[in-house]
């Protein structure tokens, strides 16, 4: 809240403080929030025209409020928090799977007579782990983020290959696509998030909470450092990512279906995506 004053002709000037303009000459030190410690610029029969006539303040309030008297901070003895640089981030604390590491930094001086208080000491930040994952453990596969493709484009791209876009960004398999068509799957997703971006967007409209698609892994996308599977395809019933190669604010959470669906099923005949 702002502080008001009047000041008329019958004002009544505050005992002792008449014509000062400093905490020290006034000696006023007030802890907390306290209207009555202020210092009377004007006379007390002046009407204040000039700005810098207004009065001010030696209550700690004053610092948040900005009317303090010129030598508030130095009169009395007002010390702002001092912390250090921040240490180094700690490591991820596990080594399979999400987690988060940590760093600090410390109070160097402590705040004083209503200095401004210590900022955050302690930092966290999410960090991934695979190293310590065994052999046949899932949880790498839970942090992969699919990037899809609307399903049309699976068509266009066996009939111009201009338009592969996964060739333009340098990611499609060496291999020949067409020796490893026999390892083409689908798989269906329940999706579980969404942004908005994604429903303002025609190409992926059928990207609706509660609602199932289909995703087609095609030679092109298979990748042989996966052991010849899509980037992102999920394990059945845990929560993966999503977002869409062309509109990177179209993104959310799906959970993939317990089956892989076959390759003559009508998923993989009309997908609604394809990974990339």
């Amino acid at each position: 809240m702002l502080r008001y004053w009047l000041c008329f002709a019958s004002a009544v000037c505050l005992a002792g403080h008449c014509g000062a303009n400093y905490c020290r000459d006034s000696n006023l030190c007030c802890p907390g929030r306290d209207s009555s410690c202020v210092v009377q610029k004007a006379h007390q029969n002046a009407i204040i025209e000039d700005l810098t006539d207004k009065p001010c303040y030696c209550d700690h309030a004053c610092l948040k409020l900005g009317d303090c008297c010129p030598d508030f901070r130095e009169t009395c003895g007002v010390i702002d928090c001092v912390v250090s640089s921040w240490g180094p981030w700690s490591d991820c604390d596990t080594k399979c799977g999400s987690g988060s590491m940590v760093r600090s930094r410390r109070v160097v001086q402590a705040p004083a007579h209503g200095g401004r208080h210590c900022p955050i000491l302690i930092q966290r930040r999410a960090c991934q782990e695979h190293h310590g994952c065994s052999p046949d453990s899932d949880v790498p596969l839970r942090d992969e983020t699919a990037m899809i493709l609307p399903g049309s484009l699976s068509v266009s791209r066996h009939s111009n290959e201009t338009v592969d876009i996964r060739k333009n960004l340098r990611l499609r398999n060496p291999d020949d696509p067409e020796s490893n068509a026999h390892r083409e799957y689908c798989i269906q997703f329940e999706v579980t998030k969404v942004s908005k971006a994604c429903h303002a967007d025609s190409d992926y409209k059928s990207l609706r909470e509660g609602a199932t698609v289909c995703l087609l892994c095609e030679a092109a996308a298979l990748r042989r450092d996966l052991k010849w599977r899509c980037a992102g395809h999920g394990v059945p019933g845990h929560t993966t990512r999503f977002y869409a190669l062309v509109a990177p604010h179209c993104h959310g959470k799906w959970i993939r279906a317990d089956h892989t669906l076959d390759k003559k099923s009508e998923c993989c005949s009309n997908p609604d995506f394809i990974f990339v």
